[in-house]
């Protein structure tokens, strides 16, 4: 049976529209961007399909073009239409970030940071660089692979606070196993880091490890 022939409050799109986007599942979502279905499947149908090729939506929206375009379905004009979709959500997350002090926004930090490195999967090092009332300046990526005590230079975090005249920074980087939880090396890393930035009078706020789908503040933790 075709989408149309549905009753109308069980269709995805009428659905979103009557209930918001959180009522609806994740193949209802992807069926709304799928817009069509193929021969034989329904948008919704082809949905549930794609999600069990590529093991859930997650997985989907991070698969690279090739791998992508090779979805039932799918294609290069799919491909270019998601790309452009996920920019559009990481430029709002920055844009909601960059309105007021971050320090009035913690979730927002948090959902920033995330949307940026939980999908990389090698260890990324980036910094938020914030003005004197804590308003983002500048959001930059400065080391990546094996991240360690020796890896991370604290003159480059420096020069970079330097270059864009910060008054603060919040560091953050990402756990590829999905394990948010700060390592021994994550701690030293920071403290050598706070030391290096107080010497030019930048304060250090916040460091943040991001896994799975959350990230652990080491500010909240008391370990900065």
């Amino acid at each position: 049976m075709a989408i149309s022939d549905w009753p109308a409050l069980e269709r995805p799109r009428e659905k979103l529209l009557a209930r918001g986007p959180g009522a609806l599942s994740d193949a209802e979502l992807l069926a709304i961007f799928l817009r069509t279905g193929v021969t034989g499947m329904s948008a919704v149908d082809l949905a549930r399909s794609l999600l069990a090729d590529f093991g859930g939506l997650r997985a989907l929206l991070e698969a690279g073009r090739s791998e992508f375009c090779r979805g039932r379905g799918l294609g290069d004009a799919k491909y270019a239409q998601l790309q452009a979709v996920l920019e559009m959500g990481r430029r709002h997350l920055s844009e909601t970030l960059s309105r007021g002090s971050v320090m009035d926004s913690p979730q927002a930090v948090r959902d920033f940071l995330a949307s940026r490195l939980r999908h990389r999967r090698r260890e990324v090092f980036a910094c938020l660089f914030l003005d004197k009332q804590h308003a983002v300046i500048e959001y930059e990526e400065l080391f990546e692979g094996t991240l360690d005590a020796a890896s991370v230079y604290p003159r480059e975090v420096v020069a970079a606070a330097l270059r864009h005249h910060a008054a603060a920074v919040i560091l953050a980087h990402n756990h590829p196993s999905g394990v948010a939880e700060p390592s021994g090396a994550d701690i030293a890393i920071t403290g050598r880091l706070r030391e290096a930035l107080a010497l030019v009078d930048v304060a250090l706020l916040d460091h943040l490890v991001v896994g799975d789908g959350h990230a652990v503040s080491l500010a909240e933790r008391g370990l900065l």
